[in-house]
This record gives C-alpha cells, structure tokens and sequence, in this order.
C-alpha cells in the first residue's frame, strides 16, 4: 500500500485528502501544518513515506524549503505540490518536485498524478 504524508496548513483540506485518498486505497500515514513541522514528522517516518502532498504558502516554513531540505535527507523523495501560488510552479519543479497542481483542483486530477507516480515506484522498485 502506498503511504503519504499530508503537508498543509489548512486542516479541513488535510482532512478532505486523506478521505479522498483512503477511498482511493492509499494509506495517509501523518498530516503536517507547516514546513518545519513537515520535515520533523518526515524524520520520524524516514524510509517510510512512498509519496508527499505539499502545499507552498504555510506559516513557520514554505512548502518550497521544506521540501529542498527532505530531499536533502532523501533525493528519490516523492513530492507532489499543490498550491495556488502558480508563480512558484517552475521553481518547484526545478527543485525536485514531480508533480504541480494549482489549487482548486479535482481531485481526480490528484488521484491520476499519483497513479502516475505509483507506477514509476513499482518500475524503480
């Protein structure tokens, strides 16, 4: 089963993910409501997560530098962002992102990027 961890400072779409995605068959693993606190549930979960959702614009610590120092603790992290701050698409990308959805979208749009994405890990695996 693929586990992801849930990074957004809004708690009512964390839970709206995790249903979605649980209906889907996938297991949420951990939630997050900022950056730092993202990268010390990351820690704690290390070699754990198959998959994270990140938005970008949180309190304490972005999306962006969040996700620049999981990758330094695991560079095949998977990261898909979902944010409406599309002026940070191209540089999330650049930075390791595999993935861009710019908020609002459907959320079958989610569940075909990380089907997408699943079927890379079982490649690489």
């Amino acid at each position: 089963m693929i586990k992801i961890l849930i990074v957004d400072d809004d708690q009512s779409l964390q839970r709206l993910y995790g249903l979605i995605l649980k209906d889907a068959g996938f297991e949420i693993i951990g939630t997050a409501i900022n950056g730092k606190d993202a990268i010390e549930k990351y820690t704690t979960l290390e070699g754990k997560t198959d998959l994270i959702l990140m938005d970008h614009r949180m309190p304490i610590k972005n999306g962006l530098d969040a996700m620049v120092e999981i990758l330094k603790i695991n560079k095949k992290e998977k990261i898909i962002f979902a944010s409406a701050d599309i002026s940070v698409k191209q540089k999330a990308i650049s930075l390791g992102a595999v993935a861009f959805l710019d908020k609002p979208f459907k959320m079958q749009q989610l569940l075909i990027t990380i089907q997408k994405i699943v079927k890379e890990l079982i490649i690489e695996h």
